[in-house]
């Protein structure tokens, strides 16, 4: 049973620290959330909402995503998938998953450990009709490094059959103990077509920057891949007749792409992806763009704080259309649709991991014109994901490096009161 959600002293410390009596607003546009006097409601600038435990004992959940049933699907990234039902997670993981390397192994465990595993999970747009789901993680590869693929496969009597895998990233980690930077966000377009994006795999932004690989076609990383359902490729794909490119490709030139969101006006594809330290991103895909990853950005060094690129923008990249300094952490992302929040309709909504945060943008356009964290210090937001109630559901992860850190919980947004 769903059932409201205690906050815990140190959680309820963190948002009150957070927060100041009433909404602050600042001259750029943006706005923070507050407390109100029931600690468990929070004050923004156009709803105010109560935080509701759904359910507890995910560890590590990096993804969610609603059937029609009702039904909550959750990745965990040691390798499983969940099911929450009528608000209660089924103590058994969804049996047929393909093999998944949930952990980096030797002398790279530490560095890959935190990001590899079990990534996205999204329905097909006949899911009703044909049952098919979709999954990306880290397959096991003859070493340690892995890669990133996508299997669909039909899920029914809550098992996943006949799984088929249909693509496999050409996307090589640097191998040093630092090769991460997965990606594996998915995302259905209206026309069906499904988008993947992929990491850089970290590999070093120094010396010839315009040498880096997500600055070359001749693999996946660093890219956003556009495919037909089935894995074929587009006959539209703006590298498909390009020599030695890679024809998945949709665009490159990204870090670490950990959102992706289809407006629900226009069909534009936008994701977020992580800078270094500072120069997070929100990006509009455009098709064939370079977005400047290590060419071009906002973020320095982790260890020394010097600059990393040549500058912040170059003729022929594609500039950012929202950025963070400080960096906090982005991940899973939403354009709101919902009743719930009636005044939200249309924004974007942004997780942020480091950060700790929620994050509401209003668009213009194709500009962003405000913004407001709707919550700071909740945790790190990993996913979020709108209901068929229009609330808003947050996966939060623990944050752990190992396989099996401790559990946490799923929250769920509940409207309280209108301003």
């Amino acid at each position: 049973m769903i059932r409201s959600f205690s906050i815990t002293l140190a959680l309820t410390l963190a948002l009150t620290l957070a927060a100041t009596a009433c909404v602050a607003r600042t001259p750029t546009g943006r706005t923070d959330a507050a407390v109100g006097p029931n600690s468990n409601v929070v004050q923004t600038a156009y709803h105010d909402f109560r935080i509701v435990e759904v359910a507890r004992g995910l560890v590590n959940p990096h993804a969610l995503e609603f059937t029609p049933d009702g039904d909550l699907l959750v990745t965990e990234r040691p390798g499983r998938l969940r099911i929450i039902r009528n608000g209660v997670l089924l103590p058994d993981s969804v049996p047929g998953l393909p093999p998944i390397q949930a952990i980096g192994r030797g002398a790279r465990a530490l560095a890959s450990l935190e990001q590899a595993g079990l990534r996205d999970v999204v329905l097909h747009p006949d899911f009703t009709t044909n049952r098919l789901i979709y999954l990306s993680y880290v397959k096991p590869g003859a070493d340690s490094l892995g890669s990133i693929a996508v299997v669909r496969g039909r899920f029914e009597n809550d098992r996943l059959t006949n799984v088929q895998e249909i693509f496999h990233a050409h996307a090589d980690g640097n191998r040093t103990p630092r090769a991460s930077m997965w990606g594996g966000r998915l995302a259905f377009d209206r026309e069906r077509y499904l988008y993947l994006t992929l990491g850089d795999r970290q590999w070093p932004a120094t010396g010839d920057l315009a040498a880096h690989p997500a600055q070359q076609l001749a693999n996946h990383n660093g890219t956003t891949v556009r495919l037909h359902d089935d894995g074929r490729i587009p006959a539209d794909n703006p590298f498909l007749n390009t020599p030695g490119a890679r024809p998945e490709i949709w665009t490159y030139g990204h870090r670490n792409a950990q959102g992706l969101a289809v407006h629900p006006v226009t069909g534009d594809v936008w994701s977020d992806e992580h800078g270094p330290q500072g120069g997070d991103e929100v990006n509009l895909l455009r098709s064939g763009a370079n977005y400047g990853w290590p060419v071009v950005g906002h973020g320095v060094n982790y260890t020394s704080g010097r600059a990393i690129h040549e500058g912040t923008h170059r003729k022929g990249m594609e500039p950012p259309v929202h950025v963070w300094v400080p960096s906090i952490g982005v991940s899973g992302m939403l354009f709101y649709t919902g009743n719930a929040f009636p005044a939200w309709k249309g924004d974007l909504l942004v997780g942020g991991m480091s950060g700790q945060r929620l994050v509401r943008l209003r668009l213009d356009g194709q500009r962003i014109v405000r913004e407001e964290d709707l919550l700071r210090d909740i945790g790190r937001v990993r996913d979020l994901e709108q209901g068929p109630d229009g609330r808003i559901y947050l996966a939060l992860d623990g944050g752990t490096r190992d396989a099996d850190g401790p559990p946490t919980p799923i929250l769920r947004l509940e409207p309280a009161g209108r301003r």
